[in-house]
Order: structure tokens, then C-alpha cells, then sequence
């Protein structure tokens, strides 16, 4: 635990209460990243004394950064904090700006959405120290104020900003539940049905960690029964196959060719069966 010494304090608590600072030193400050990945990108900063402070992003259809600050002790009430861009003693005459009001939760890590989190990022890159303050739940004559050192910033920022911009542009959420159409009496999968596939191969290269991959094998009714039965079976087996060299474990891939039961489309005509050439994929994680 290090007191700060601030420019310029904007926010008060009243002259009776004392205020606990938790900082890292500037010699000691220390921001770390996860090992890169296009699952999730997370900056870390270390607040001895108290926890850490953490940004994220993930994988998903959209940009997203999200702000967490994990605490050692976690609240005991429910409380609003006060976030600051603050400027260090080596700013003379700049002032101390606001970004957001943050919601503690009781027995809860305190977090701040997207718009917040990136200001408080944008801030620390210009040197702030972006400060939190709030009401301490465990003793009524204490306030507490939190700081993220900008020291050492610039290099672990850099890295993060970079695994962020390589994240995939698509959640777990999104191929968890997967229907890959085939050509017409083959095991050819349509060029849609192969950049869904492609998409879940980019995935399971970041992850292999499947609980459990259902894989379930339809054809429409040209044919007969019992030829159309194993080619479904053949084509959720195709399916299979390719799992299994992306890393995950064969046990934990079940395979059922219902052939042409089940439609989900008339077979009255071209596209109507061809909604029924399908494979459906259904991915689980623990």
C-alpha cells in the first residue's frame, strides 16, 4: 500500500473520513498479458495490498473490452464508486477528469463496460492514473482510492491492442450449433456448409476442450432407406474425422445417421430436399 501524491484531487470524502491509497510503485509497476490467443486477450496490473486490476476482450461478432477489478476482499454492501482519470505529481496544473460511475456488488468483483473500460485505457496511455474511489464497506471512518500506475504501460498495451485486433470475429456461442448442408447423393459439403466448417477448424485450433460434440447425419428421400441411412452415417463420420484431427478426443464425439427420417423441409422439390441434406452439429463445454 503506497499513498499518492495527486496533482490536483477533485473528489472528496468529507473532512472526517481517511483515505487508503492502494497504488504500485512507479519502480514497481507491473502490467502483464495473457499468453496471445483469438480467444480472449486480457491486460493484468498488479495492486499490492488490495488485488488486480484487469481488462478483457473476446472472441465475438463485435469489438468488445470490458473492465474488472478483482479484489482480495470482496464487498460486503452495495455501493457506487467513482472512477478518475487522475494526473500523477509530474503533471502540474492538469486536472482530474471523470469517466464513470462504477456499481460494487455486494460479494462481487467490481466491472465497467466497454465505453469505460477503453477510456480508462486511452487515459493510461496519455500518463493518467486512472483512480477509484469509494465508501469502505468494513470501516465507516475510511474511504478507499485505487490506482492504476501508468508506469511500464506503453510495451504490455501495445501487445494487448495487437491480440485484441486478432481475435476471431466469432463467439463460441455462434458455432455451437452448426447445420452444414450437402451436394445432392454425396458426401460433398456445399461452399456454405465449408466456410462453417472452416470457421469452427479456426476455433478448435484455439480450443480443443469439448465436454462433448454430437453429430447428427440426415439425407433427404431419394434413394433408399437403408442406403440414405448410410449415407448419412458416412457423412456425420466425414465430420468426425475432421474433429478428431483438430485435437478432440474421439470418445467424446458420438455420431448417429438418421438417414431420411426427420425432415425439416417437404422433399417435393430441389430446394425443399436440399434443406434435408444436412449434418447438424451440436458442440458442449464444461
Amino acid at each position: 500500500m503506497k499513498k499518492l501524491v495527486f496533482g490536483f484531487l477533485l473528489f472528496s470524502f468529507g473532512a472526517s473520513a481517511s483515505v487508503r491509497h492502494y497504488s504500485a510503485n512507479v519502480e514497481d509497476s507491473v502490467w502483464s498479458i495473457n499468453v496471445p490467443n483469438r480467444l480472449e486477450c486480457t491486460l493484468t496490473h498488479d495492486l499490492p495490498g488490495y488485488g488486480k486490476a484487469i481488462f478483457s476482450s473476446v472472441a465475438s461478432k463485435h469489438l468488445n473490452m470490458e473492465f474488472t477489478l478483482d479484489m482480495r476482499r470482496l464487498p460486503k454492501d452495495y455501493r457506487m464508486a467513482y472512477v478518475y482519470s487522475v494526473p500523477p505529481s509530474w503533471m502540474p496544473g492538469e486536472l482530474q477528469r471523470p469517466i464513470a460511475d462504477m456499481n460494487i456488488r455486494k460479494q462481487y468483483d467490481s466491472d465497467l463496460p466497454e465505453q469505460a473500460a477503453w477510456t480508462m485505457l486511452s487515459e493510461l496511455e496519455k500518463g493518467y492514473w486512472p483512480t477509484i474511489y469509494y465508501q469502505d464497506w468494513y470501516s465507516r471512518y475510511d474511504s478507499v482510492a485505487v490506482a492504476l500506475n501508468a508506469s511500464n504501460f506503453a510495451l504490455p498495451y501495445e501487445s494487448f491492442v495487437n491480440c485484441v485486433s486478432n481475435l476471431l470475429p466469432f463467439s463460441f456461442d455462434d458455432i455451437s450449433y452448426t447445420v452444414l448442408s450437402y451436394e445432392k447423393n454425396s458426401i460433398n459439403l456445399t461452399r456454405g456448409a465449408k466456410q462453417k466448417l472452416n470457421m469452427i477448424g479456426e476455433y478448435l485450433k484455439e480450443d480443443t476442450d469439448l465436454e462433448l460434440v454430437l453429430l447428427d447425419g440426415y439425407t433427404d428421400s431419394y434413394g433408399g432407406r437403408y442406403s440414405n441411412e448410410q449415407l448419412s452415417i458416412k457423412r456425420a463420420n466425414e465430420i468426425k474425422t475432421f474433429f478428431e484431427k483438430m485435437g478432440v478426443a474421439a470418445e467424446r464425439i458420438e455420431v448417429t445417421g438418421h438417414g431420411e427420417r426427420r425432415h425439416i423441409s417437404p422433399n417435393d422439390n430441389s430446394l425443399a430436399r436440399a434443406k434435408n441434406r444436412r449434418v447438424v452439429i451440436r458442440m458442449q463445454k464444461s
